[in-house]
């Protein structure tokens, strides 16, 4: 009997990533659990349905708002009874889609802007360093310790800058070896890969790892969790060797060394938010809730559902640089929560978790009642 259509669409899920596909039962946990259902009434994105639909090998999946709609937050996947690794699931889906050219319209700028220029923000690839200017950040060379890599978001939205700037002033006070490559960096690809270009992820994590590799780099600490996740674990697929840390790591570790001391009382009450990829993807939950409870003054709150089970914020898997109703929106959520909860402060550790709640705090009508920071940020200010 000849392969159907239905089979080799089944199989090419499975041979791209996907090989868990067929070990779900339909149980529904994922869509239960799932922050689309959580926020959106009737949502056409149903996680269960998309996972039907990729073992039937049927059609009809391939919109902006079902199978792009999933920001791979990684919560379905931490709670499946039968271990079905469902955000590679997707990703093996949307490589599908990629290689017939049919990528939503609006990310597709994205993944031109990342092969011409090396990021994803449309930005000149000479002008990546520009944040550096006036901070004196030294240059990674033979006898640096630690390669500091900024994300393309912290090196070129405006906003996420501060990030970047205050992380260098922490690790300068803790005189940490740290130095930067430079405009010969290049976006880590962890987007691209979401958004399901496996050709073009590949094309930039082997260029990245040959040049890491030629500066000598050994240790990485990170300013997103996004970069941690792909340095960590996709690039080692690879072949990468990298001692890599999220920088709430090394913080964390130099605040227990005494070598770096928080003294300025912050006098604030601080609500965490937990990024998907720093929390649910790699299990760091209890570093940056140690970071907050050094600084003095800062009274540290929680959200309702916080930790493992925390609302994704919505930028993940492609979803920042996708249009989101105003009604659909994760981030207005958790804003309206912290407010609601009495928070001065709403402190997360990753650039589009910092980016998205900008937008709520503006868009909800919370800019006088609590301001969104940066751990990063928070401990510059207390030193």
């Amino acid at each position: 009997m000849p392969i159907t259509p239905y089979y080799e669409v089944n199989q090419a899920v499975v041979a791209t990533g996907g090989d868990t596909l067929n070990h779900c039962m339909q149980c529904g946990l994922c869509a239960g659990l799932c922050p689309w259902g959580r926020v959106v009434e009737g949502s056409p994105f149903v996680i269960r349905k998309l996972i039907r639909l990729g073992q039937l090998g049927t059609e009809g999946y391939e919109s902006d708002d079902i199978l792009f709609a999933c920001t791979t937050c990684n919560l379905c996947v931490r709670n499946c009874p039968r271990q079905v690794k469902i955000v590679d699931v997707v990703r093996s889906m949307r490589s599908m889609i990629a290689e017939t050219g049919a990528i939503p319209q609006g990310l597709r700028p994205i993944l031109g802007s990342v092969h011409s220029q090396g990021n994803p923000w449309a930005e000149e690839k000479t002008k990546r360093i520009n944040w550096t200017q006036g901070l004196d950040v030294p240059l990674f060379g033979p006898d640096t310790e630690y390669f500091l890599f900024v994300c393309c978001t912290s090196a070129y939205e405006q906003r996420s800058q501060k990030i970047a700037k205050a992380l260098v002033a922490l690790l300068k006070a803790a005189g940490v070896s740290f130095g930067i490559i430079g405009n010969d960096e290049a976006c880590c690809g962890e987007s691209v890969r979401k958004i399901g270009d496996e050709g073009l992820f590949n094309k930039i994590a082997e260029q990245n790892i040959a040049l890491y590799k030629e500066k000598g780099v050994k240790k990485i600490i990170t300013t997103s969790p996004h970069c941690f996740t792909t340095f960590s674990k996709d690039y080692s697929e690879l072949g990468a060797d990298f001692e890599v840390q999220h920088y709430s790591q090394f913080l964390a570790q130099l605040v227990k060394e005494g070598r770096l001391t928080p003294q300025k009382s912050l006098g604030k009450k601080v609500v965490y938010h937990d990024p998907c990829y720093l929390g649910r993807h790699n299990e760091l939950f209890d570093q940056p809730r140690e970071l907050i409870r050094a600084i003095p003054g800062a009274e540290l709150m929680e959200f309702s559902q916080n930790k493992g089970l925390s609302l994704c914020c919505g930028g993940g898997g492609g979803r920042l640089w996708m249009e989101t109703k105003p009604e659909q929106r994760f981030s207005d959520k958790k804003m309206i929560e912290a407010a609601d909860r009495g928070a001065e402060v709403l402190a997360t550790a990753c650039p589009y978790c910092v980016s998205l709640f900008e937008d709520s705090r503006k868009g909800t009508g919370k800019e006088d009642q609590l301001v969104v920071k940066d751990l990063t940020e928070l401990l510059q200010e207390s030193l």
